[in-house]
């Protein structure tokens, strides 16, 4: 499960009969295909989206319309899993992941298809429906799943979540348990604590130690919210804090020192993930720094 398939340029460009030139202008272009990035910096194109265009170049379609043919067949995943979930089919679900899989990463297979089916769905029937109870049942369990077989943090990096969401019904909690996996694969230390729990809370912050806190959903009032961070900033001294899909339902959110993270599990990822990594090289150019000035004191002082 969740295994997919990358080709580097050269086997993309290869696999489409081009050049890597002719590759890298399509995509700055139309936007497609789309590549990662490998921990280098070098692209990382999935084999399905490639394979989509190759199939529909080899139709005789121009490129502008074999890009709009490979992008119909990816969206019928999106379409899939909707009729999956409206007909109560767990399997058919299970499987129209597993086909979006094959075609994107796992963070492009939530933001593409999982998300956006639950939100048609909260859309057609109401979040407060039988049908969404099922599907966002579905979906946080397909998450968590996820999340358990992501690989073992990597990185000497943690953070905490403070969970201010309703409960796994409300729909910012999927956003939030996207959130999270996109962490976790990141090779992050990641916990979920729900902000209304503060009863031994300092000992949980202690033994994580947190590079970051982030407060996820608007579901719980300022007053709660703020008791929960108050607690965690007396445990854990000052360190980042931020908001993710907080301010979007109108909470009155006091803003001062706490970032707002974007609405999309993987914005918010990435810009809490590059505000982490800048303050730690801050970090590490102030250590560089005051190690020089000691060294400068201590040589004054033996000159003396």
């Amino acid at each position: 499960m969740f295994s997919m398939r990358t080709l580097k340029t050269s086997e993309a460009a290869a696999l489409l009969n081009v050049s890597p030139n002719t590759l890298r202008a399509w995509e700055r272009r139309f936007g497609y295909p789309k590549p990662q990035r490998s921990a280098g910096r070098h692209r990382l194109y999935t084999h399905g989206e490639v394979a989509a265009l190759r199939d529909a170049l080899q139709q005789g379609l121009s490129i502008s319309s074999a890009v709009s043919r490979a992008r119909e067949a990816l969206s019928t995943d999106t379409h899939t899993l909707v009729g999956a979930l409206a007909s109560f089919e767990l399997d058919r679900a299970d499987s129209a992941m597993e086909s979006a899989l094959a075609l994107r990463s796992v963070e492009r297979s939530v933001e593409e298809v999982l998300l956006p089916s639950l939100d048609e769905l909260g859309q057609r029937y109401g979040t407060d429906s039988a049908p969404w109870a099922f599907a966002a049942r579905w979906a946080d369990g397909w998450l968590r799943r996820a999340q358990r077989l992501a690989p073992p943090p990597v990185r000497r990096l943690a953070i905490l979540v403070g969970d201010a969401t309703r409960n796994e019904l409300d729909p910012d909690a999927l956003a939030v348990r996207a959130f999270e996996l996109f962490c976790g694969r990141s090779g992050a230390r990641i916990m979920a604590l729900p902000v209304g729990g503060v009863s031994g809370l300092s000992d949980v912050v202690e033994c994580l130690a947190p590079d970051a806190v982030v407060i996820a959903g608007g579901h719980l009032p300022d007053d709660d919210v703020a008791l929960w961070a108050y607690r965690v900033r007396a445990a854990a001294g000052p360190l980042p804090m931020a908001l993710f899909r907080r301010s979007h339902h109108g909470a009155k959110v006091r803003t001062t020192g706490t970032l707002i993270l974007p609405d999309t599990p993987f914005g918010a990822y990435r810009h809490l993930l590059a505000l982490i990594d800048d303050r730690q090289i801050t970090r590490v150019h102030e250590v560089a720094a005051l190690s020089v000035l000691d060294g400068d004191l201590e040589r004054r002082e033996a000159q003396a």
